[in-house]
């Protein structure tokens, strides 16, 4: 029986890197994902975070901060200076554990704002059905009769979306934005060339849905 580890640590990457583009989602008000009345433009996204979404996106106690996330009085508090902006932790490229500031004035809404927010949804929905098509579909098949599986393009999408995690609007945050969908179609159109010699029903169902996740990702 082939061993699952390269498949699994893959899965493992693509989670972190999921994660992280849900964290980014949170801190931009759009987690609720593209369609969501009264979604597309919150002016405070602190007020826009889903209870529901898990993962470690939590509010970490600091300096100046109590249990729970709440803010305690600053050196600025009673001169009208504003007070730091809350940070969230999202793993690193490492697994390690970075703070991230929620950004609060994101400005009005444009339409290439609104592209970004769709293109950003897109990228998340598939690497969650990614996610999903491994686990339920590739896992079985790997261990039945391996095939090859590129874990260094996880490795490499992982670090894509922890470094867009730490950019804020701008050219960066589009470049990595755009290198993280191209990366996630890379490894999807890797996995359906790894399944092509091995014919089989199993592997037909398996290929059927990572091409319905390509078509998910047309090019931005």
């Amino acid at each position: 029986m082939a061993s699952p580890a390269p498949l699994v640590a893959s899965i493992s990457h693509q989670m972190v890197a999921l994660q992280t583009l849900q964290l980014v989602q949170q801190e931009w008000g759009w987690g609720d994902g593209p369609g969501t009345p009264g979604s597309l433009c919150d002016p405070d996204p602190l007020s826009a975070v889903p209870a529901r979404c898990p993962g470690p996106r939590r509010l970490r106690p600091g300096p100046g901060r109590e249990e729970g996330g709440g803010l305690r009085g600053s050196k600025n508090a009673g001169s009208g200076a504003p007070a730091s902006s809350p940070e969230v932790e999202v793993r690193g490229a490492e697994g390690g554990a970075e703070l991230l500031p929620f950004h609060r004035s994101r400005g009005p809404c444009t339409l290439a704002r609104m592209a970004m927010r769709s293109a950003l949804a897109r990228v998340v929905d598939s690497t969650s059905e990614l996610v999903s098509v491994e686990q339920t579909l590739l896992s079985p098949l790997q261990q039945e009769r391996p095939f090859p599986i590129h874990l260094k393009d996880s490795v490499e999408f992982r670090n894509i979306c922890s470094h867009l995690a730490l950019q804020i609007e701008g050219q960066q945050f589009d470049r990595d934005l755009n290198a993280a969908h191209q990366c996630l179609k890379t490894i999807v159109k890797k996995l359906i060339q790894s399944l092509a010699n091995l014919p089989s029903d199993a592997h037909v169902v398996a290929c059927a849905s990572l091409r319905q996740i390509l078509q998910n990702l047309p090019d931005i």
